[in-house]
């Protein structure tokens, strides 16, 4: 089964995966419809978040991958429905975002990015890239066009 996964800087040295820092997890969205990749990663971009690239992959490939990086996969289903506020986060990312300014120099310094390091289903590998984290940890700036920008996209949920 293909699913499709938020990557940033795909196929270059510094690739990393989108994921979500919840409750102490990382947590990994796989989805099964393109288009809502796509309303996640624009959603994203509304938050001058770096833009990322939808990239459909086998499922096994980013399963695997997560397992070994200690990642939680979690797969969302066309017409997901949530029926908590984490399951939230599925369909709209927070509002405040961590400081990942500085995620593509870590990547290269700290962890010795290599071409072996991204594999033929175009996944990063564990000890390759680290994922890109968005969570709860700090304060969003306050831009009103962006405001309004978000609240007119969540209003199409």
């Amino acid at each position: 089964m293909r699913v499709h996964v938020l990557l940033f800087d795909a196929g270059t040295d510094s690739e990393g995966i989108h994921s979500l820092e919840i409750a102490g997890r990382t947590v990994v969205l796989l989805f099964e419809n393109p288009d809502d990749a796509e309303r996640y990663a624009g959603l994203l971009e509304a938050q001058d978040f770096p833009v990322p690239t939808v990239e459909a992959l086998d499922r096994e490939d980013v399963d695997l991958f997560c397992r070994e990086a200690g990642y939680e996969a979690r797969l969302i289903e066309s017409g997901f429905v949530p029926s908590n506020d984490e399951e939230r986060l599925f369909m709209a990312p927070p509002q405040s975002n961590r400081d990942v300014s500085n995620w593509k120099d870590d990547a290269v310094e700290n962890i010795g990015v290599s071409d072996e390091a991204v594999s033929d289903g175009g996944v990063a590998e564990q000890q390759g890239v680290e994922p890109v984290r968005q969570g709860l940890e700090t304060e969003p700036e306050s831009n009103p066009e962006l405001d309004e920008l978000r609240r007119r996209l969540e209003g199409l949920l």
